[in-house]
């Protein structure tokens, strides 16, 4: 009976269809299981762009001090993680050290400004007479420093004035540079912590990399992979050595041109060479000031010095620099830079470079192979004509 039973409910129809499986899924598994992998990619690319710029500031750091951790690895012998550590505290160093010297040299100035401030607003202040000497708007400057600076009290009203109207902005502006703050240090603490990873597994995932980078490019991977790690030592090595030699340069012109505090102008006209445009502001405005103090012929002298120091490294030192092994023309070093700060900031002088040169990396792997495809289509045509053309005769015996 219970055999009758199961053979009865097994023939009975299904109402949701028959019960064996159907072997024709709806959707190809090959198609369905691309679309899974555009599905986790994108949901990844939307959960984790937040953390784009930290890695890619770790894989920067990494690119240009490999050697330096190789070093570390080969003394420790062999122990990555702690070689790792040892890296990692080393580019803590080197960060914290100078942002301790500009804390420390901004507190001085500011507590010098403060100073000036409150003895200016007890008995007041006579506008100086650089900025009266200057051409055109020196009566309009002396005006309104007499309105606003001259006479004792001026600078308690302006801040009563200022800070009365604007007590909300201003509110929104400490809130937003203390989020400003914040989001910066968990940048440079996802940053540590990527950069601890590339150091101690970067070998395994480059391995992984490559491999991906064979099956996709077989032919040109080996070329182009290079160019990534090549390009971005290269470009830090050598903006850093560009900025460096400037700030030193241009220091020495302040000296000699008798601006007051050339040291420390010099290392801020260093740290804006890193910026475009950063190099020739600095200069401009240090002529600037020495025009208006009084000493015309030192603050052209500076200007034109500035001008052709800053011509020179542009057309000749900052081409072979920045690009490593691609030797970026000026052109694209200069799309690159600027580009690269537009979209991502102080990043971006390392990345827009790295781009340029995969593109004129890509470039000229194209012209490559049009060079090649045509000279073998040279070829096929010269062994053509000598198989179609007739055998020379033999002269006729007498």
């Amino acid at each position: 009976m219970n055999e009758i039973e199961r053979s009865v409910t097994r023939d009975e129809p299904r109402w949701l269809g028959p019960s064996a499986p159907s072997r024709i899924g709806l959707i190809p598994p090959l198609s369905a299981a691309r679309w899974l992998l555009v599905l986790i990619a994108a949901a990844g690319i939307y959960f984790f762009h937040g953390f784009l710029v930290p890695v890619l500031a770790a894989l920067v750091i990494a690119f240009a001090s490999w050697p330096i951790y190789r070093d570390l690895q080969r003394n420790t012998g062999g122990n990555r993680t702690v070689a790792a550590t040892l890296a990692i505290l080393l580019i803590l160093i080197f960060l914290i050290v100078p942002v301790v010297i500009a804390i420390t040299y901004t507190i001085n100035e500011v507590r010098e400004w403060f100073y000036w401030a409150v003895e200016t607003n007890r008995v007041g202040a006579p506008t100086p007479e650089w900025i009266v000497a200057l051409p055109s708007v020196g009566p309009w400057f002396d005006e309104q420093w007499e309105k606003y600076i001259g006479h004792p009290g001026a600078i308690g009203e302006l801040i009563q004035i200022v800070s009365g109207a604007n007590i909300g902005n201003i509110y929104r502006g400490v809130l937003a540079a203390g989020g400003g703050l914040f989001d910066l240090f968990l940048t440079l603490l996802f940053m540590l912590i990527a950069l601890f990873f590339v150091y101690r597994d970067g070998e395994y995932f480059a391995g992984q990399v490559d491999r991906l980078g064979e099956r996709i490019l077989p032919a040109r991977w080996e070329r182009i992979s290079r160019v990534v790690p090549a390009t971005i030592s290269s470009t830090v090595t050598g903006m850093t050595l560009i900025a460096i030699g400037e700030g030193i340069v241009l220091g020495i012109a302040y000296w000699v041109a008798g601006v007051p505090s050339p040291v420390t102008l010099g290392v801020l006209t260093g740290v804006m060479a890193l910026i475009p445009g950063g190099a020739p502001l600095s200069f401009t405005l240090v002529s600037i000031y020495l025009v208006a103090s009084g000493s015309p012929v030192a603050g052209v002298a500076l200007f034109a010095w500035g001008s052709i120091e800053l011509f020179i490294v542009d057309k000749t030192l900052r081409p072979k620099l920045v690009g490593g092994p691609i030797k970026l023309p000026f052109l694209p070093t200069f799309f690159g830079l600027i580009g690269g700060v537009k979209t991502m900031g102080f990043l971006g002088l390392f990345i827009g470079p790295v781009l340029m040169a995969l593109l004129v990396a890509i470039w000229r792997e194209w012209l490559r192979e049009v060079d090649l495809t045509d000279a073998q289509r040279r070829e096929i045509e010269l062994a053509n004509t000598a198989e179609t053309r007739p055998p020379d005769r033999a002269p006729d015996q007498e």
